[in-house]
């Protein structure tokens, strides 16, 4: 919108045109994701309160997380509405809409927001009306089932509309423009892969207050400043990254994500005042995938996010060594909760949990051009 804006009045007030710079709508997209999420989060809690949208600490898998969360048994939930809100507005407002990226970016948002919604809603119903055959929320079959869906119709458009050198390759990272053969129509499924994984992974990663939230910040701001290279010619050549036309948009998503994260830090951070749910975590992780494969750097998620990736493999790893052997790897699964069981304290897994993914971040993108 703002770009759209300044287009047209930069005819009469040539100093406008600043306002189509994508570093600075950039920047003030973060911003006022910020602003509207702290302004609005008061309410909005209020009116959960009000409600009785809270969480059911009653519902863990665990004893002893039921105990050791119950003081947060009436924390307001669904949070999400609030920080994908802020997101897409913030992409509205200042992000150009005749970019493919853009729109694919809205659709991951708003589909898997839904989707979360959805999963919310059908637990808190389902907790008031006395449950329904064990039933809590959406089972995961159904879940990945839409889940999939959303990230086939990703691939299919990427495929189709995306630029004809790169859209079906894979970039490797740290090696000097470097990438693998065209992987053809495989590709649709692994942008499905893509987007799935990283959306589950942050879902996963959403039990301790601020986790996810700190965590999706580092990775939005590195893949932002990776998107304005993608779309950056010559930084793209000197880096040795693929070139992307209009990659450079995505850097205004990922930093309106990142302000909105910021901002519902603010109620987040513990003691949360309120929590996000499958509402928020969903989308954060899904639009994450989707950044990382419309700039071929997939691979490169891997270690930018990688905490993500180790919290969803404590689950998987604990899944099969207790189906196939009848042994726990871990003595609880996320990671963050094994350490729970350690006897960390939740602010302490918090914040080494975001240094640790701070120093991956920083790490990638210093190593870009060491190849």
């Amino acid at each position: 919108m703002l770009y759209w804006l300044a287009t047209w009045a930069g005819e009469y007030l040539p100093a406008l045109n600043v306002l189509k710079a994508v570093t600075f709508r950039a920047a003030f997209a973060a911003l006022f994701a910020f602003v509207l999420c702290v302004t609005l989060g008061p309410h909005f809690i209020r009116h959960l309160r009000r409600k009785k949208i809270e969480e059911d600490v009653g519902q863990k898998d665990s004893a002893f997380l039921a105990e050791k969360h119950s003081s947060k048994k009436h924390t307001p939930t669904m949070g999400g509405v609030i920080l994908m809100g802020s997101t897409l507005l913030g992409i509205v407002c200042f992000a150009r809409f005749d970019i493919l990226f853009t729109l694919l970016a809205c659709f991951v948002l708003c589909t898997l927001a839904l989707l979360g919604f959805y999963d919310d809603y059908m637990k808190l119903t389902q907790k008031r009306q006395g449950g329904h055959k064990g039933r809590n929320g959406l089972t995961v079959r159904e879940k990945l089932v839409f889940q999939f869906t959303i990230g086939l119709g990703v691939g299919l458009i990427l495929t189709w509309y995306g630029e004809p050198v790169l859209s079906t390759q894979l970039a490797i990272p740290f090696v000097d423009a470097a990438v693998w053969p065209v992987l053809g129509y495989f590709y649709i499924g692994w942008a499905a892969i893509v987007v799935v994984g990283a959306s589950n992974a942050v879902n996963l990663t959403d039990g301790l207050d601020g986790l996810a939230t700190l965590c999706t910040i580092t990775v939005a701001v590195a893949f932002g400043l990776l998107a304005y290279f993608a779309g950056h010619a010559g930084i793209a050549e000197h880096l040795a990254v693929p070139r992307v036309h209009g990659a450079e948009e995505l850097s205004v998503v990922c930093a309106a994500l990142a302000g909105a994260c910021l901002g519902f830090l603010w109620f987040n951070a513990h003691p949360a005042d309120i929590f996000m749910g499958d509402t928020g975590s969903l989308p954060m992780g899904g639009l994450v995938g989707l950044v990382a494969l419309s700039i071929k750097q997939e691979l490169l998620l891997i270690l930018i996010g990688g905490v993500f990736v180790v919290e969803a493999l404590s689950v998987l790893i604990q899944i099969v060594s207790f189906r196939y052997w009848k042994r726990r790897v871990f003595l609880i699964a996320p990671l963050h909760h094994h350490f729970e069981k350690l006897g960390w304290s939740e602010s302490k897994i918090v914040s080494r949990f975001f240094i640790v993914s701070v120093l991956l971040a920083v790490f990638s993108i210093a190593m870009l051009r060491v190849k």
